[in-house]
């Protein structure tokens, strides 16, 4: 199955379908507050995430945000599927639905389907970021970089953990650089 279908998945899974564990609201945790778009933008190391379907596989995964001329952001997530020996794309276009909470946005990868994109932890510098969706099974930790400092990386865990995520599901990204194109 490609990077595309599972995306799909998702969003289906993020509309309301039935999930295989019950996944509790993360509407309790806020957006980050002073959230700076801009700054946000370019590319970003999956870092850790919680399993799903759509990145069964993947390693050296990567999202990169840039801004299109309406305002929307063009998103592009990238990962390499080692099974397969092939990288996996898909595309999606993201917006901010209430400029007062700039860093809880939406994306779609497929009309009609859109699914929350909320950035609860992000570090001054926009260095590294906690990203979640409308549910507490959605969980990204992303870095500016390939790799994440180890005490920081346990910090972020034990944030999560405090806020009803189940990190004994956590997933490391690898982020070699072996195979790349």
């Amino acid at each position: 199955m490609n990077l595309t279908r599972m995306i799909l998945l998702l969003l289906i899974a993020c509309a309301g379908a039935s999930a295989v564990r019950a996944a509790e609201s993360t509407e309790a945790i806020p957006p980050v507050p002073d959230f700076e778009l801009n700054r946000y933008l370019g590319t970003w190391y999956e870092i850790a995430r919680l399993p799903h379907r759509f990145e069964k596989g993947l390693s050296r995964v990567t999202a990169t945000y840039t801004l299109n001329p309406n305002g929307t952001i063009h998103v592009v997530n990238r990962g390499f599927k080692a099974a397969k020996n092939r990288w996996s794309q898909a595309e999606a276009k993201a917006w901010v639905p209430d400029p007062e909470f700039p860093a809880r946005l939406k994306v779609r990868f497929f009309w009609p389907f859109s699914a929350e994109y909320k950035v609860i932890r992000l570090d001054p510098e926009y260095r590294w970021a906690v990203v979640t969706g409308s549910k507490n099974n959605y969980l990204w930790f992303l870095c500016r970089e390939p790799v994440m400092d180890e005490a920081l990386y346990e910090s972020l865990v034990q944030y999560v953990r405090d806020n009803g995520f189940d990190v004994s599901k956590l997933i490391r990204v690898e982020q070699d650089e072996a195979g790349d194109e």
